[in-house]
């Protein structure tokens, strides 16, 4: 560790791996809310965060197990097609607080094309909302609805112990992976319409 009289040590939360702070004045100054996108090992989280002078002001937020409580989601939490969910319910949310126009903030995550982060993103923009993104990093319509595990749970088919292992918890909720896709499609439209309802 550097030492000396002219060394300043870093903020606590950058010593600590969680704040970027080059990065977040940027999207603070932009005087844009910001679209927090984070993924755990277990779930995915997505917030429209508003900055003030008083601290950070949560406008709207999901969490990936909502989706298990209130639209009946089966899948996996941490995957990208409950990623998605996860966006497009929190877009859905923001739209309604009057929330059109927001920057992404991924932390100190590394941009990987096609990520978890990119599906949260997606999500909100199908919900209604501007973010600015390049296309490219967004994941494609088929990883978005889960065919590349229906694809892999069909190879898989063969081989009955390794299927069971993999798809233990998702078979232990009733659902099979090779109906990931339709269960996907339903549990959309179940968001989609709840908030067509509050409108109505």
């Amino acid at each position: 560790m550097a030492t000396g009289p002219s060394y300043r040590v870093p903020f606590r939360r950058r010593r600590e791996g969680k704040t970027d702070y080059h990065s977040r004045r940027a999207l603070v100054l932009s005087r844009l809310p910001r679209l927090i996108a984070r993924g755990t090992l277990k779930h995915t989280i997505a917030q429209v965060i508003e900055a003030k002078t008083s601290g950070d002001v949560v406008i709207a937020s999901a969490h990936s197990c909502e989706l298990m409580k209130t639209y009946g989601w089966q899948g996996s939490c941490k995957n990208v097609p409950a990623a998605y969910l996860t966006g497009l319910l929190c877009g859905c949310r923001a739209i309604v607080h009057g929330v059109k126009k927001a920057v992404l903030d991924i932390g100190l995550q590394c941009p990987s094309r096609g990520s978890r982060v990119f599906a949260v993103l997606k999500g909100v923009l199908d919900a209604g909302m501007m973010v600015p993104h390049d296309e490219k990093m967004l994941p494609d319509g088929k990883r978005i609805c889960g065919e590349h595990v229906v694809d892999y749970a069909n190879q898989l088919s063969s081989n009955l112990d390794a299927y069971q292992k993999l798809f233990s918890k998702q078979l232990s909720k009733g659902l099979r992976p090779e109906q990931l896709s339709e269960h996907f499609s339903l549990t959309k439209e179940k968001i989609v319409s709840s908030f067509k309802e509050e409108k109505a």
